[in-house]
């Protein structure tokens, strides 16, 4: 048995070449066949490099099978030593996130700049994270490894990845249903994909201040473009080639791209996933030498005839107000609540958004799926293959997916399709959801389906609630648009799904960017 094939070996052996400093696989195994995997996976790491060393079964760890990465013969002091934890075989999405712990672990520098290093560096008090993931999770790697660097950076900090599958008991005494789960010091610390700066301001009391200060002293930019999803950097890209002073302030660059795992409709591109479309844009965004200021919350927008200084103003939630002769609003959009109730309660104990993280933990149980579009079928085909049973719930009088997608759909022996049908509620016990309550829009009746799960696909919602009041907005929450990307604001363009331009597609939110930034440039010349 062989957990690498050649392929992945010789490109983890030339990864291996950049450790500086020896690293220690210790291993926690019981006599499972997944500890088997374990060691298997772990024996073939340590012959590719003379710098990784494997002790088998001398590790004391509780959970089994689980190993740690260790930095040796490196540590004085008296200071813990440098190291990382898995609780699980980190293969799948998981895979990148221990190649970085093996280098990170070993001596290579983390690709992070150098200020957050220091943020990270200056935390004090002991930071205990333990993280539930599924290694079909395309969210869950950016948490993990975001964990994992800070508990190489600081000594006081430490992580251990725990794979919900193989430790189904704590997944079911802690009620996780939802992916990643993360605790700090035994609490529940936070719910699904966080980037690192979004978790060091959760635990730095002091950072949304520094960060405001900062902020607040930024010269006016010529354009500024609020979001930072495809739409929002391709404008982001378009103004900068222009030679003129852009940034880029996005509360997650990336946008919802960054919760989209297959994309095929892209054009050039066959097929990629929405994480790495996101680290493109991003890295060629800074290309440019855009300023780019991630992890912070629009929450109001001054049009220029009402500030003091002639500029439009971007307020942000910590405080602090940015300035620009134009701006772009590229904001996106979100998933859409069933606003019923029992929802939010439920919310991560049995209601989800996303099939591909957490899918998995429902294994061999009854969910439901809400939405008959594309997304909604799409879902119900994924988890065809992972639960014991899929109900379809459609409030139309027919299902609005492709035909294909349909066909398949329809093909599977554990999914059945109820159309018509309007969600009401959705019931539980008080920790989590154990059903829901549809009514039949054709003959009024109302049914309880008994579910571990619900997976919600129906739709959107622009992200412009920061602008009411100042903008023009759609009966939907839309930014009103013209086809020059204008809003009622002179020098507010908009651009992509946060508008009234029809079709939310990742290539149509691309183009309304670059045409957004050129109608701002256009603006810039005409006014000064």
């Amino acid at each position: 048995m062989t957990m690498l094939d050649a392929n992945m070996k010789e490109q983890l052996r030339g990864y291996l070449e950049r450790i500086t400093l020896p690293v220690e696989l210790v291993a926690s195994l019981d006599d499972s066949s997944a500890a088997n995997e374990l060691k298997t996976l772990l024996e073939e790491i340590a012959e590719l490099s003379p710098k990784v060393t494997l002790s088998a079964q001398a590790g004391t760890a509780a959970r089994k099978p689980s190993f740690i990465i260790r930095r040796t013969g490196s540590d004085a002091g008296g200071k813990a030593p440098v190291q990382t934890e898995f609780a699980g075989i980190p293969m799948g999405h998981e895979f990148t996130s221990l190649v970085l712990a093996l280098l990170q672990t070993g001596g290579y520098p983390p690709k992070v700049e150098p200020e957050v290093i220091e943020q990270i560096k200056a935390l004090e008090g002991e930071f205990h994270f333990e993280t539930y993931i599924s290694l079909s999770c395309h969210n869950c790697p950016d948490v993990v490894q975001a964990l994992n660097l800070m508990s190489v950076v600081n000594p006081n900090i430490r992580h251990v990845m725990i794979d919900g599958a193989l430790f189904q008991k704590e997944v079911d005494e802690r009620q996780i249903m939802g992916v990643p789960a993360v605790y700090l010091n035994g609490a529940h610390f936070g719910q699904g994909r966080m980037t690192l700066e979004e978790i060091l301001a959760k635990i730095d009391t002091g950072a949304a201040a520094r960060d405001a200060a900062k902020l607040a002293q930024k010269d006016a930019f010529d354009v500024l473009v609020v979001g930072g999803g495809p739409s929002g950097s391709a404008a982001a890209i378009y103004a900068a080639r222009k030679g003129i002073r852009t940034g880029v302030v996005a509360e997650r660059f990336g946008g919802q791209v960054m919760d989209t795992l297959g994309i095929e409709n892209f054009i050039s591109v066959k097929e990629t996933e929405g994480p790495k479309l996101a680290a493109a844009l991003e890295e060629h965004v800074k290309h440019y030498g855009v300023d780019i200021m991630n992890g912070q919350r629009a929450t109001g927008l001054v049009p220029a005839d009402q500030s003091e200084d002639g500029l439009v103003h971007v307020t942000l939630e910590n405080g602090a107000r940015l300035r620009s002769k134009s701006v772009v609003v590229a904001t996106g959009a979100r998933w859409r609540d069933m606003n019923v109730p029992g929802e939010k309660e439920y919310r991560t104990k049995g209601v989800a958004y996303c099939p591909h993280c957490d899918g998995p933990l429902f294994k061999g149980k009854k969910v439901a799926v809400i939405g008959g579009g594309n997304s909604g079928i799409e879902a119900a085909i994924d988890l065809a293959g992972i639960v014991e049973h899929v109900t379809v719930l459609e409030f139309d009088s027919k299902l609005r997916a492709d035909a294909v997608l349909q066909k398949k759909l329809y093909s599977l022996p554990n999914v059945r399709v109820i159309l018509s049908a309007q969600t009401t509620e959705v019931t539980g016990d008080g920790h989590k959801m154990n059903g829901l309550v549809y009514k039949d829009r054709v003959s009024g009746e109302v049914h309880k389906l008994e579910l571990a799960g619900v997976f919600v696909q129906i739709g959107l919602v622009p992200n412009t609630d920061f602008l009411k009041g100042t903008v023009e907005l759609s009966n939907r929450g839309e930014v009103v648009i013209n086809d020059r990307c204008e809003t009622s604001v002179p020098g507010v363009f908009a651009s992509g799904d946060c508008t009234t331009v029809p079709y939310k597609q990742i290539i149509i939110s691309m183009g309304e960017g670059a045409k957004a930034a050129l109608s701002a440039f256009d603006y810039l010349i005409r006014h000064g």
